[in-house]
């Protein structure tokens, strides 16, 4: 193998590494502190700087720097690199570089769009950019080529593997194991919410949630957590993540799972590789993946009993006014099964619920069977057959998560494959070492951090998504470890 090739392919991967970082930063600062009258030119910005990104690798000699480099290479590392870069390369050589500045700037025009038309309740404010952003996706999709469904395309893109097909049949199968379990869950007695009345000042919230993302792991001299209109995390570097999360005064758990989730993506994100940065190899395998570590620490660690039997001294300390509620209680009132608006805030049995409905919508948009003019009517009636009630406003159903104004269909999916992954890890990992359990049951969560390290975080892209799964639990992931645990968190005889 010529060196040359390889090392060429490292250094270009340095550089424009270092421009995404950059861009991902110019994203977070655009949800967190950009003022309305810079919103022009950073639709500027981001498209200059995907016009360059664009132009640089797709130049024709790192084509042949590919070829040149797949003659000999030997380790592991260096293969794997090598496939993504062909892949990477061939998705981007299908795009015009037109569409590509295009799509950067609409988005963040759409973002704007999107945060007033929330504010205001009126999906018509955002309808202009949102069909000029799904013909832009269209556009991608029909230059990347797909077998089955456009929509594949799109899924690509966040999850290597998966399909239209496929995900119809695995989310299909989970939602017939569900609806048992949510008619069983949402009819148990419900917690009296009177007993967690606020107000819970937000100094107060973010002190405690400070704690709690130091405690799991969290490296606040590598990140920080700000407020934003929707919770997310930005990973610029294993060096600089930095988490949101939004406040409501009347419910403090609002803002911490928020930012146990948050924090989830954070910890992946700070446990990557440093050394590899630059690299494919050294950036996270995919969003099933990366939702498996958010709804891992959200759920499986954040609403468990032995957590609140740390946590419950902390908080009343924080909101004097819990004194008198005890872990037992703290931990039925966070595990209640309510049919809700809100797919953010919603409870583990009625998650999945959201997911197929914005999965179904998302199929029904690409296959044109669905108009943009269409989308709140049919949101509200697929809502109503699933959850049994009507949506009041827009801000209650379509407009209620960010991921559309960013261009970002496919995505919504993994969602539900991260419930899945999060599951079957877990139930692994607890298997596994002893000492994770007992670390739970005192608040040390290392050892628990430590196991996805080694397992998931370390490994980077070396493996695809379901290799990687088979790496670390020794089998592919199903849907039986979390249907198990819902069984047993939420069916109470």
């Amino acid at each position: 193998m010529s060196a040359t090739a390889y090392d060429n392919l490292k250094q270009l991967g340095r550089e424009l590494q270092l421009v995404g970082d950059t861009q991902a930063l110019l994203s977070w600062d655009q949800e967190v502190l950009l003022p309305k009258k810079g919103i022009q030119y950073r639709a500027e910005q981001m498209s200059w700087f995907s016009g360059w990104q664009h132009d640089r690798f797709t130049a024709p000699e790192v084509g042949e720097w590919i070829a040149e480099a797949g003659d000999s290479i030997e380790s592991q590392e260096e293969k794997a690199n090598l496939r993504e870069w062909k892949h990477q390369y061939e998705q981007e050589t299908r795009l015009p570089k037109r569409l590509v500045q295009e799509f950067a700037e609409t988005r963040v025009h759409a973002q704007s769009a999107w945060t007033e038309a929330r504010q205001k309740s009126d999906f018509s404010l955002f309808a202009e950019p949102l069909t000029k952003l799904i013909e832009l996706c269209h556009e991608q999709a029909e230059c990347w080529g797909y077998e089955e469904h456009l929509y594949d395309a799109l899924i690509d893109k966040f999850e290597r593997g998966a399909s239209t097909n496929k995900l119809t049949s695995t989310l299909g199968a989970l939602r017939e194991q569900l609806i048992p379990i949510v008619e069983e869950a949402t009819n148990q007695p419900k917690f009296d919410r009177s007993r967690l009345s606020g107000p819970f000042p937000v100094e107060a919230q973010q002190a405690l949630n400070q704690e709690v993302a130091e405690a799991i792991g969290f490296d606040f001299e590598a990140g920080r957590i700000d407020t934003a209109v929707h919770p997310f995390c930005s990973g610029m570097a294993p060096f600089d993540t930095r988490l949101t999360t939004r406040y409501d005064e009347n419910d403090f758990c609002s803002s911490l799972f928020g930012v146990l989730h948050e924090a989830g993506h954070g910890l992946y994100e700070q446990g990557l590789p440093k050394e590899w940065r630059g690299q494919p190899i050294g950036n996270s395998v995919s969003l099933g993946i990366h939702e498996s570590q958010s709804r891992l620490w959200e759920n499986h660690v954040g609403r468990s009993l032995a957590f609140w039997e740390q946590w419950m001294p902390r908080a009343i300390h924080h909101f004097p006014q819990l004194m008198g509620l005890s872990a037992e209680d703290m931990f039925a009132a966070v595990n209640e099964a309510t049919l809700s608006y809100i797919r953010v805030e919603s409870d583990e049995v009625t998650y999945d619920l959201h997911i197929l409905l914005r999965f179904e919508l998302e199929r029904a948009i690409f296959s044109g069977e669905l108009a943009v003019k269409d989308i709140p009517g049919e949101w509200n009636k697929r809502f109503e057959s699933y959850f049994g009630f009507p949506v009041e406003n827009d801000s209650q159903g379509c407009l209620q998560d960010i991921h559309w104004s960013m261009g970002i269909f496919g995505y919504f999916p993994t969602y539900s494959l991260g419930n899945i992954n999060a599951a079957h890890l877990m139930k692994t990992a607890l298997e596994d070492d002893s000492a994770i359990e007992t670390g739970l049951e005192k608040g040390d969560y290392s050892p628990l951090l430590n196991w996805m390290r080694q397992n998931i975080h370390e490994k980077g892209s070396i493996y695809l998504p379901d290799d990687l799964i088979v790496k670390a639990t020794g089998k592919p992931a199903d849907a039986s470890a979390l249907v198990e645990h819902l069984q047993r968190r939420y069916i109470r005889s």
